[in-house]
C-alpha cells in the first residue's frame, strides 16, 4: 500500500455521526439502486396491499361495520399497519441474502462505520414505506375513504408510521443475521408478524375479543400506531395517548433489537 493510499484511508476513517450517517447514506443509495433495478421486489408493498384491501373492504366490511363504506374509515389504518409490519420482512431477507453472498465481508474491509451497513439498509427502505402509504391511501380514496382532518395531521401521522417501520425493521434485522437462510428468516420473522397483526386493532374492535386476548391486543405496538392513525386521519378519538405509546414502542424496540442486531453482525460479518 503506497503512502498515498494510506493517507486517504485515513481521511475517511469515520470519527463522529456525521461519517456514520454520511456512510449509511451512500449505503442507503446502494439499496434504493438495487430497488430500482428489481421492481418486482416491491410486491409486498404495492400490489398485496391493494389485495388485502379489496378482500378485507368487500369480504368483512358489510359484516363487521354494515356496509363496505363505513368499514373503509377503520380499515385503511389498519391494513397500512399490518402491511408495514409485513413489509419489514424484507430487510431481514436481505441483509441474509448479503451475508451469504459474503458482501458484508467486503463491508468490513472498508474503513467505514461497523453500523454503516445497518443503518443504511434501513434507510433504504424509507423509500418503500412511503411508497406504501401513499398507494394504500390512494387506493382508499378510490374506494371512498377520505382524510377527516388537516394536512398536518395527515402529515404526521405519515411521519409516525415511517418511524415505527424503521424502528420495528430492528427486529427482522437481527433475525435475518442470525438464520442460516432466507427461508429460515421469512418463517420465523412471519411466525411473530401473523399474531401481533391479527391480534390487533387492525380489524376489528379488540372488545368483541375475550378478555385475555383484548388485554394483549390494547397493549399491541400495532395497535397503538394504528388508533394514532386513525385519530390523527380520521378524528376517531384522542391521538396523544396512542401517539406517546407508539414513541414509547419506538424507543423500546431500537434500545433491545438495535444492540443484538449490531453484536450479530459483528459476529457474522
Amino acid at each position: 500500500m503506497t503512502t498515498e493510499s494510506v493517507t486517504r484511508a485515513i481521511d475517511i476513517i469515520p470519527r463522529g455521526p456525521v461519517d456514520v450517517f454520511r456512510h449509511s447514506w451512500v449505503l442507503a443509495k446502494r439499496s434504493l439502486v438495487k430497488t430500482w433495478r428489481t421492481p418486482e421486489g416491491l410486491i409486498d408493498v404495492t400490489l398485496s396491499p391493494i389485495m388485502f384491501t379489496l378482500l378485507f373492504t368487500y369480504i368483512f366490511g358489510g359484516a363487521i361495520a354494515g356496509s363496505a363504506s363505513d368499514y373503509l374509515v377503520f380499515l385503511i389504518p389498519g391494513i397500512i399497519g399490518q402491511n408495514i409490519a409485513f413489509a419489514s420482512v424484507g430487510i431481514g431477507i436481505q441483509l441474509n441474502s448479503d451475508m451469504a453472498k459474503g458482501i458484508f465481508d467486503r463491508f468490513r474491509a472498508l474503513p467505514i462505520s461497523r453500523i454503516a451497513p445497518l443503518l443504511g439498509a434501513a434507510l433504504g427502505d424509507v423509500v418503500r414505506y412511503v411508497l406504501l402509504i401513499t398507494i394504500m391511501v390512494g387506493t382508499g380514496y378510490v374506494l371512498g375513504y377520505r382524510i377527516a382532518t388537516d394536512v398536518v395531521s395527515f402529515l404526521a401521522g405519515c411521519l409516525l408510521a415511517i418511524l415505527f417501520a424503521l424502528c420495528l425493521a430492528w427486529a427482522p434485522m437481527l433475525v435475518g443475521l442470525i438464520a442460516r437462510s432466507e427461508r429460515s428468516v421469512q418463517g420465523i420473522v412471519f411466525m411473530t408478524l401473523f399474531p401481533l397483526t391479527f391480534a390487533s386493532s387492525a380489524f376489528v374492535d379488540p372488545s368483541t375479543m375475550p378478555g385475555w386476548l383484548e388485554a394483549f391486543s390494547n397493549a399491541n405496538p400495532l395497535t397503538h400506531l394504528i388508533e394514532s392513525l386513525r385519530a390523527l386521519w380520521g378524528g376517531m378519538g384522542e391521538w396523544q395517548t396512542h401517539v406517546a405509546w407508539t414513541l414509547a414502542w419506538c424507543v423500546g424496540l431500537v434500545v433491545v433489537f438495535a444492540p443484538l442486531a449490531i453484536r450479530a453482525y459483528n459476529r457474522r460479518a
